[in-house]
């Protein structure tokens, strides 16, 4: 999945909570986000306040939670195991390990496996 895929795949599922996200499309997400917060910072220090920022984390908040339970729903989690984040250090590297992992083969729980070629319009 290229950078416009995942980023268009993202943000039209902002609030999709269901499915399955490819690490792919989860990390080039995430290089967006983190792109468009050192804009917002940038711009924040050029106009001298912080509405831009809050603005832009405010947009992205959805998106990024959707697209990270999905990531999750990929390795054959639940999305709650997000909750993990809000431990200190360990909830971070717990969750790192999971968004890094392959995707579990074939169908779970979940539904398909997006890169599975059977199925038509899910593989970039």
């Amino acid at each position: 999945m290229s950078f416009g895929d995942a980023i268009r795949s993202a943000l039209t599922q902002y609030v999709g909570f269901s499915g399955r996200a490819r690490r792919s499309e989860y990390w080039w997400f995430y290089l967006f986000t983190v792109i468009l917060g050192f804009a917002g910072g940038i711009l924040n220090g050029v106009l001298e306040t912080s509405f831009v920022s809050v603005i832009v984390g405010l947009a992205l908040l959805l998106p990024s939670l959707a697209v990270g339970v999905r990531r999750l729903h990929d390795t054959g989690r639940s999305g709650w195991f997000l909750l993990l984040g809000l431990i200190p250090f360990i909830g971070f590297v717990v969750l790192l390990v999971f968004f890094v992992q392959d995707s579990k083969p074939g169908p779970n729980r979940f539904g398909p496996n997006p890169k599975d070629p059977a199925i038509p319009g899910l593989v970039a």
